[in-house]
């Protein structure tokens, strides 16, 4: 029963923070990026609403330009040329940026003019993020799961090395920490978007453990829910544990800023326990609803600084 004070008084923690973060109105492009970020990355929303508010807007604009970038993949499978131009819009949005050119006027460009100039944003991080969907549009797939891991970190980690910078964390450990909460999210969102993808007509699944489990693209793109099928799912949900576990070691002398910074991993890990109970079976109805336990979730991590 002493359990039940602390998730409630987390619960409500959070809730008033996103009370307070849509009261505010904002002209400056903060509000739409919030409401981007808790459209389309509502686990990281809620992750981001325990950050400082120091550096919280600054985190949901980075966010909402890496949605911005993710969304050229989702909407442009069929015209990668389209999708490129789209890469190229933002990549002379970000040399804007680091010049003494005035904020642009797109919403999530404003912002993160303001992030950049108020925390000195690595540039290369946030080219990186742009260049890795670039890779993916014009070489679809992956022949490895290091080759999975070596986007995740290029494409996923880099949000967390941003993170830190804009929390005021300077820590190799944390950065090496970050690398690993990446790349463990990274290999998740791609097991989490097989049904979505496969309704586009898009595999990226390694193509090796394809070979290895005897499962055609084909097979993929009707849905398989066979053994052979979960064998896949659950050797990538190994790799992506592998990368929470060693996270989680890492965490424990960190800061409490970068640990904080890094509460991600909780929805991580969450996400995998969940996979692990519907047998790995990618298609079961109970991973397509919200974690109702993941705000508290979340509080108890940060309040006891344990990930």
């Amino acid at each position: 029963m002493l359990l039940l004070v602390p998730n409630f008084c987390g619960l409500r923690h959070v809730r008033g923070i996103l009370c307070r973060s849509f009261s505010s109105k904002s002209s400056d492009g903060s509000q739409y990026c919030l409401n981007s970020v808790r459209q389309h990355d509502y686990e990281n929303f809620l992750a981001a609403l325990l950050l400082p508010e120091a550096c919280r807007t600054d985190i949901f604009a980075i966010r909402a330009f890496n949605i911005e970038l993710a969304q050229v993949g989702v909407t442009t499978t069929r015209e990668p040329i389209a999708g490129m131009m789209r890469l190229e819009f933002w990549r002379d949005i970000l040399n804007n940026l680091y010049g003494d050119q005035p904020a642009p006027a797109q919403p999530v460009a404003r912002q993160l003019h303001r992030a950049v100039k108020t925390h000195r944003l690595s540039k290369r991080w946030l080219r990186q993020l742009i260049d890795s969907r670039d890779d993916l549009l014009q070489k679809p797939g992956f022949n490895s799961i290091a080759e999975l891991e070596a986007y995740a970190e290029a494409s996923n980690s880099a949000l967390y090395y941003l993170t830190l910078q804009a929390a005021g964390v300077s820590n190799i450990d944390a950065d090496h920490c970050a690398s690993h909460v990446g790349k463990g999210e990274g290999i998740l969102r791609l097991l989490r978007g097989v049904p979505f993808l496969a309704s586009k007509r898009q595999v990226l699944l390694p193509r090796q453990l394809l070979a290895t489990h005897g499962v055609s693209e084909e097979e993929v793109l009707r849905g398989c829910r066979e053994q052979k099928f979960k064998d896949i799912v659950f050797d990538l949900a190994t790799a992506s544990h592998q990368h929470v576990e060693h996270a989680r070691e890492l965490s424990k002398k960190l800061p409490r800023a970068a640990r904080t910074a890094l509460l991600p991993l909780v929805s991580t890990s969450s996400t995998l326990e969940r996979l692990r109970r519907a047998d790995f079976d990618i298609y079961d109805s109970r991973l397509s609803t919200r974690d109702s336990l993941l705000p508290i979730k979340l509080w108890w991590a940060k309040t006891r600084q344990r990930l």
